[in-house]
């Protein structure tokens, strides 16, 4: 047989703390998943560039030089690639005013080369040096790759920040509670009923609401979050196709409610033991 609840949350405080949960589930799952997502596509272009490299060579005279080394080091290279000067102006049309006859004999040589592993880009490097500037794709794309970690640290610092209000509220509301019923909590007192009977009363109410206002926040978050990694896709632009969620991914975003719910049982139980303690 069920045992009934000896106190509870007041209507006004239930509505109002399903509301604020909910809300704050909705944000903390977007903040979450936006996060990983973004972690996720730096990861996957970053692995995707990794061991890419582009040979430029400005002096002509060490165009042999440069062809020597490559020769030598064909079995540390996966793929090479010489861009033709056809390639190189279509790549600078944008900036070509003129027909651009007289740009293309100062255009440099270049080689876009794939190695095989990284450590075969640093041996690579110190010999091709002395005749020509070898730049890594990881070099070149490190803004893009910067910006990536930046907006994953902004996601993390706001995903904080909800969490914390989501434990302010609830220990406001078990404060407020305990002073609505205080006459309740000195009549259990009296009739000797132990802190931890009354701590679980608490984490019973609480845990009803913020199952319901978390399963509610989810529900309507994850589509919102399907429609964000949607229009990233359709974007087309470097970084953000790379965004997305692996199957571990949308594990922790789906356990994400459950540790909201943990959180705030344990916030619940925290704030009434210092209640008690002080009443």
């Amino acid at each position: 047989m069920r045992k009934p609840l000896v106190f509870s949350l007041v209507r006004e405080q239930s509505i109002f703390m399903m509301v604020i949960v909910g809300i704050m589930t909705f944000l903390a799952v977007l903040a979450f998943g936006i996060s990983m997502s973004i972690g996720t596509g730096v990861v996957r272009w970053n692995r995707q560039w990794d061991l890419f490299a582009t040979v430029q060579v400005t002096n002509t005279a060490s165009i042999q030089n440069v062809k020597k080394i490559i020769d030598e080091n064909r079995t540390k290279i996966s793929d090479i690639h010489e861009i033709s000067n056809a390639e190189m102006t279509e790549l600078i049309r944008p900036w070509i005013t003129d027909g651009g006859g007289v740009l293309q004999n100062y255009l440099p040589k270049m080689y876009e080369i794939k190695f095989k592993s990284k450590s075969d880009i640093r041996a690579f490097n110190d010999k091709i040096s002395p005749y020509a500037r070898i730049l890594t794709h990881t070099q070149a794309l490190n803004p893009s790759i910067s910006a990536g970690w930046k907006m994953v640290t902004i996601s993390t610092l706001v995903l904080i920040l909800i969490v914390c209000a989501i434990g302010i509220c609830i220990s406001f509301i078990a404060r407020n509670t305990a002073v609505l019923h205080k006459r309740e909590l000195e009549i259990l007192n009296q009739v000797g009923a132990s802190d931890s009977f009354v701590i679980q009363q608490m984490q019973i109410i609480v845990t009803k609401i913020c199952t319901i206002a978390c399963a509610a926040g989810f529900i309507v978050a994850l589509p919102v979050l399907l429609l964000i990694l949607a229009t990233a896709h359709s974007a087309r632009l470097g970084l953000m196709t790379m965004m997305g969620l692996s199957g571990f991914g949308w594990t922790v975003l789906t356990l994400m409610p459950v540790a909201i719910i943990i959180f705030a049982i344990y916030i619940t139980k925290r704030t009434t033991t210092d209640i008690l303690k002080n009443s």
